[in-house]
């Protein structure tokens, strides 16, 4: 097995050590939260912004005004889809699947009518709580909305109007492992397979046969648990191979669980996230650096130093912005990283 290492140093300038001189723009909003940023989502080019206190949205068209759209309220993912009109979020004391209505978020920044609290929103199932994680799918024109609850996998589908909701699709429960982390994969444009990792390593649901298997069961001293960092599907590969992250290592399956490939990705320290972005790459972000991968190979295509040590956490992406949020002095801010003219 071929550990493909890397990343790490001490503080200094930024620079990236794999790519000679070349670093990224980072751009740094000077709005400063009072509560912590937990995630972020694009709608259009603002950016939602989910607090431990609320939902804001960061005006990125203009002076980078904030403002307030939810309070008291807890939001710890979400994800627009702009052409159904709703935001999907994880929000509230009970973590409940919670969608929002785009155009009433709208409403409330315009300051117009039709800002009713009851026309806002819907739940997500009934009585549905307890919320991880999800991913949300696209197969055939039907998006699926896969849940990890907290002993249980739950999938929903998209039905258009005059349903316009999310509707139950199927119910997986008394797993062995809790899920922690959620994907879903389509093998060959036909099977659906649910993939979700847990404090024993990664395991996949055959929604054909409604069969629950092992894909990966990492092996850690004194039966030690491990941290699921991300799922990837690898493109180009009809659903087929994935690419598991966990604590500081990654390795490469396929949906059935053999190996794939004899190597294993080890980051230099231990990333407080861990992102697959849309130019096929990694970033694993640690206190010290952030360390860009690719994804098919595991190969380090660059290391970008912090000037001190700090916690970051990824956000979201689109095209070559990505966004991140960091703690640098006690109040968060949301930064932007574009990785557009960095020759890997």
């Amino acid at each position: 097995m071929v550990n493909v290492g890397g990343g790490g140093g001490g503080g200094g300038t930024v620079l990236g050590t794999a790519v000679g001189e070349e670093t990224p723009e980072v751009h740094v909003y000077k709005k400063r939260f009072n509560s912590e940023i937990l995630c972020a989502a694009m709608w259009g080019v603002n950016l939602l912004i989910g607090l431990e206190t609320g939902l804001s949205l960061l005006d990125r068209s203009g002076e980078g005004k904030v403002y307030s759209l939810i309070s008291r309220r807890r939001f710890s993912q979400m994800a627009v889809l702009e052409v159904q009109n709703i935001l999907v979020t994880i929000s509230g004391r009970k973590n409940r699947l919670r969608v929002y209505y785009l155009s009433w978020l709208r409403s409330k920044i315009m300051k117009t009518e039709g800002c009713d609290r009851k026309n806002g929103w819907v739940n997500v199932g009934e009585n549905l709580h307890g919320a991880v994680h999800f991913k949300i799918v696209k197969h055939e024109n039907i998006k699926f909305l896969v849940i990890a609850l907290r002993d249980s996998v739950e999938i929903y589908a998209w039905a258009p109007r005059p349903y316009h909701k999310f509707m139950a699709f199927k119910h997986f429960s008394s797993l062995r492992f809790k899920p922690l982390l959620v994907d879903l994969t389509v093998e060959e444009n036909q099977r659906l397979k649910v993939i979700y990792g847990s404090i024993a390593g990664f395991h996949a649901i055959d929604l054909d046969t409604n069969t629950v298997f092992d894909l990966y069961i990492c092996s850690k001293p004194n039966g030690g648990s491990i941290t699921p960092q991300c799922i990837v599907v690898l493109p180009n590969t009809d659903g087929l191979q994935l690419l598991l992250c966990y604590d500081t290592e990654g390795v490469y399956v396929d949906t059935s669980g053999k190996m794939t490939k004899n190597v294993v990705i080890q980051w230099g320290e231990v990333p407080t996230s861990v992102a697959y972005i849309s130019s096929g790459q990694l970033l694993g972000w640690g206190l010290r650096a952030i360390e860009v991968r690719s994804a098919e190979t595991g190969h380090l295509d660059g290391v970008f130093l912090h000037k001190r040590e700090q916690r970051f956490k990824f956000l979201c992406e689109r095209n070559d912005k990505v966004f991140f949020s960091n703690t640098r002095s006690g109040s968060p801010q949301v930064s932007m990283m574009t990785l557009s003219g960095i020759h890997w």
